[in-house]
């Protein structure tokens, strides 16, 4: 059973992680066979970018969100776990999941990050790790990484142009604050994020790439939302998906949202979820949150 649920808390934490990270460029578009209609600079793509995604000063003007949802809990029989995950500049967050009737939680208000983990039968507050602490602390803000990019230390280059799931798109190369590289795709006809880079995984000795592509895009009070993320890892062939259910921006949230939380009357949790199954070693190992990826 403990080994079921080591499993499970190292899947957890990969979402955990990678929601995030995703959220960093969370708005996006998408349109099958579209074109090149012309020759762009990298700073014409941005800018087209930022329009289609609602205007700089929309997305300037969130300063909280909540979003509710389910991911993939990587059950045989697709189980998914509930969560909420709630942002506030400047790089706060809280996640929430549910699971087998506890509450796991991820908490990082800017500067130190706290989780809790009732599903290895104990229910005690843990710091962030150093890695956890870094990866936290190089997430873009609530607008993302393009918007303001030169203010932010983030370079920005025109990589060339190439097509992903039959659509043409600009390929950008991102080199941000601490000299880390990735690549961000750009759909060529909505200017729409198609799908960002991860940090490598390292399965098995060696290093697999990892790609987050953003699906079902939505207008949430003049901004769009991606409300479907897939997260694939090379030679991996299960797609771990995270689906948002709702997303509300500049909600009120509570003042202790953000501090470390206190698990008085927590109980742990009592056995996995039913249907949930054993996960497979090389799909449980964490990925990397999109700002340094990712």
């Amino acid at each position: 059973m403990m080994r079921r649920y080591s499993i499970m808390s190292r899947k957890i934490k990969q979402h955990g992680l990678l929601i995030i990270a995703l959220l960093a460029c969370v708005a996006v578009g998408c349109t099958a066979g579209a074109a090149f209609s012309e020759s762009l600079s990298a700073d014409q793509i941005i800018q087209k970018n930022i329009a289609a995604r609602g205007g700089a000063q929309a997305w300037q003007g969130i300063r909280s969100m909540k979003l509710t949802g389910k991911m993939d809990a990587g059950s045989k029989n697709n189980a998914q776990l509930p969560f909420v995950l709630k942002l506030q500049r400047p790089r706060k967050s809280r996640l929430e999941i549910e699971f087998a009737g506890s509450t796991a939680l991820q908490i990082y208000d800017g500067e130190n990050g706290w989780k809790v983990r009732p599903f290895l039968g104990r229910v005690q507050v843990e710091p962030y790790t150093p890695e956890e602490i870094q990866i936290a602390a190089e997430q873009a803000d609530l607008d993302g990484l393009l918007i303001d990019h030169d203010a932010k230390g983030i370079a920005v280059e025109l990589a060339g142009e190439e097509p992903v799931e039959n659509r043409n798109t600009y390929k950008l190369k991102i080199t941000m604050k601490d000299g880390q590289v990735r690549n961000l795709w750009v759909d060529a006809q909505t200017f729409l994020e198609v799908k960002i880079e991860g940090s490598p995984r390292k399965l098995d000795g060696k290093m697999h790439a990892v790609e987050t592509y953003y699906r079902d895009y939505r207008k949430v009070n003049g901004v769009t939302v991606p409300f479907l993320m897939e997260t694939a890892v090379e030679k991996v062939k299960t797609v771990h998906k995270i689906v948002f259910e709702s997303v509300v921006l500049n909600p009120t949230l509570e003042s202790n949202a953000f501090l470390r939380p206190d698990v008085r009357g927590m109980k742990p949790a009592t056995g996995l979820a039913a249907g949930t199954a054993l996960i497979r070693p090389a799909e449980s190992k964490p990925l990397a949150n999109s700002a340094r990826s990712n």
